[in-house]
């Protein structure tokens, strides 16, 4: 059963690795995510202590935050043109990105 209970945008949620790394992102940047997203709107342990677990390493969790922020931020721009996706992929490095693809992809984002 759902509880209405209204959801600010800009509390801050902790998502920890497996390796023991903690990151504080904003409500809003974690549920880019639908893992998250669906564990934070559920009624889990993760939505009570605003902390969602996360199986990968901090460098694979980091960067998916990292995406995740670069998202939500350029979510409402107008024109694709205005969106600098070369620095994006400028600071992701070819050895992860297959691990890194395989968490995006687990996460829903």
């Amino acid at each position: 059963m759902a509880t209405d209970v209204t959801v600010d945008e800009n509390e801050w949620v902790r998502i920890t690795s497996n390796d023991g790394f903690s990151y504080l992102v904003k409500r809003k940047v974690a549920t880019a995510s639908g893992t998250f997203k669906s564990s934070l709107e559920a009624e889990m342990m993760e939505s009570k202590n605003k902390t969602c677990p996360c199986t990968e390493r901090s460098l694979i969790v980091e960067k998916l935050l990292e995406y995740m922020s670069f998202k939500t931020h350029y979510e409402g721009v107008g024109l694709k043109e205005s969106v600098p996706l070369d620095d994006m992929m400028s600071r992701l490095h070819p050895e992860i990105v297959l691990e890194l693809l395989l968490a995006a992809d687990y996460h829903e984002v």
